[in-house]
């Protein structure tokens, strides 16, 4: 029998260039990677691309983007189907005339008159009998060859030695053995991994997205009932009309631009199902791979936080479970936050430059000299990249777009027969007065205003707080001020002076 031949370890990943790169199909890359890495062997990557209809060049981008961003580098490749059509063609010549296919309505089917038996190194030895099996096609009528005769035929010619794929693939090994002792090849090693499922054990999909984007459209609705609204707001947001707006949350399609444009009109956030959305939202490759090779593996001694050395260095087969994983993106997240905050400062601050270079490069601009300090408040606050501009999204609004968060204006700014007005429009005079606008002068004219007037700090920084920022909650005021820039506080100040001196609540006298 021909096949694996060359006794050096031999894995590949062959995703479908049909969409993003998933998160089972990530674990599914780390896994032969390091297997491959641990055994000295050779990674290949292969695009499984014989579907015309739904490959396209900008999948096999975005994968091989996110690959490369996720660290996990390869030895051979890409290689793709469709341009070796000549060799799966020679295959299929050799089952027609050896009678293990035959012609079907233009389509050549396999014969599966045999029962199958293989060994699975996860989920042991498994048996199919013949009257449960059916013949399946290997070259469409289009001329293209399906997955299954594609994939068995790459596979022996680049001495693939062990195929390591997800629980859902299992079935089709049936199929895969099959042709294999057909065409006789020597069969790799199979391996099998758990399904990766949500929490409440449904399995991850991106339909996930479009489900959690019309449940907050649905909620939205019911508090505000005027769909014609919503359905203005979102076609604004994409390249679609209001009646797709309205099919999607009568759940007529899934049309996941529809659910992000939902998603941005209502600020809500949908479950990352793909590398991408993860890496948009700010988390640290390291870390997302750590836990993927949790989703399944585990390394023993209790050990969870490891890097990708630590990963190529114990991997193997014994340790994979056969139940299916759960992904919890509340542990995911804080493993992305413990690792963020035992940063040194200054890589964290180039993490943080460099992504917000790549995806917020406008809010880079309007930190200017300040951005450093800017980070260095985030640091311990921050879970993902992305925390600090969510958190501190006032920073990079215009100074007549802050939105005050009604219930602070009231009990800091209003309350009291205006208390918190009034000790904002007597320090405004201190700050315009203040000419170094750094931290510590800032801090110390805040601090010797509340003095004066027998104040405490808070009764005098949390009013200016809701003055810049709409809400009661910054990093220290200081360092506030300063990346605000004092022109910019001032001005904020008098906006809110304006907006809020006729609201005043008359101080409780009791009774």
């Amino acid at each position: 029998m021909s096949g694996p031949t060359t006794g050096q370890v031999i894995t590949r990943f062959a995703p479908s260039p049909t969409g993003a790169l998933h998160v089972g199909g990530a674990r599914t890359a780390l896994f032969n990677w390091a297997f491959a890495r641990h055994h000295d062997g050779k990674f290949i990557l292969r695009f499984e691309d014989t579907d015309q209809n739904r490959s396209s060049d900008q999948s096999a981008q975005s994968i091989l983007e996110d690959l490369q961003w996720l660290g996990i580098d390869f030895d051979q490749g890409p290689f793709r189907q469709s341009e070796r059509l000549n060799h799966y063609n020679q295959h299929i010549d050799r089952l027609l005339a050896d009678g293990y296919a035959y012609e079907d309505g233009g389509a050549i089917r396999f014969r599966m008159n045999s029962d199958v038996a293989f060994d699975d190194a996860v989920y042991g030895h498994i048996e199919v009998k013949a009257r449960e099996l059916e013949d399946f096609v290997i070259r469409k009528a289009d001329g293209f060859p399906t997955f299954h005769l594609a994939v068995v035929v790459d596979d022996a010619l680049m001495n693939v030695t062990h195929v390591i794929r997800g629980q859902e693939h299992l079935t089709n090994t049936t199929k895969h053995v099959a042709l294999q002792d057909a065409l006789a090849y020597a069969r790799p090693v199979f391996t099998h991994t758990p399904t990766i499922l949500n929490p409440d054990g449904s399995k991850m999909s991106k339909r996930d997205k479009a489900k959690a984007a019309r449940e907050a459209a649905r909620s939205w609705l019911k508090a505000h009932g005027d769909l014609e609204d919503l359905a203005k707001q979102c076609a604004q947001k994409c390249d679609k009309s209001m009646d797709a707006i309205a099919d999607f949350i009568e759940k007529r399609t899934d049309d996941i631009e529809v659910g992000q444009a939902i998603a941005k009109v209502l600020e809500v956030s949908l479950p990352e199902t793909e590398i991408e959305d993860f890496r948009s939202n700010g988390y640290l490759p390291d870390v997302l791979c750590n836990y993927l090779a949790l989703l399944g593996w585990s390394p023993g001694n209790d050990v969870e936080r490891f890097d990708l050395t630590f990963l190529k260095e114990h991997f193997g087969f014994d340790r994979i479970n056969k139940s299916n994983a759960h992904f919890d993106r509340e542990k995911l997240r804080a493993f992305n936050g413990g690792t963020i905050r035992q940063l040194p400062p200054g890589d964290w601050s180039a993490m943080l430059r460099s992504y917000m270079l790549e995806s917020r490069p406008g809010q880079i601009e309007k930190l200017d000299d300040h951005f450093t300090l800017f980070a260095d408040c985030y640091h311990e606050r921050s879970q993902t990249l992305d925390d600090p501009t969510r958190l501190g999204k006032a920073f990079f609004m215009g100074n007549d777009q802050v939105e005050y968060d009604a219930k602070a204006v009231k009990k800091q700014l209003t309350r009291s027969n205006g208390e918190g007005l009034n000790s904002l429009r007597q320090l405004a005079l201190q700050l315009d007065a203040c000419n170094d606008w750094s931290p510590k002068a800032v801090d110390e004219t805040i601090t010797t205003f509340a003095d004066k007037n027998g104040l405490g700090l808070g009764r005098v920084a949390q009013p200016l707080r809701v003055a810049v920022m709409g809400n009661a909650v910054s990093p220290p005021i200081g360092d506030t001020l300063v990346i605000l820039g004092k022109v910019a506080t001032l001005e904020r100040i008098g906006r809110c002076l304006r907006l809020h001196s006729g609201n005043i609540s008359p101080r409780h006298t009791g009774g």
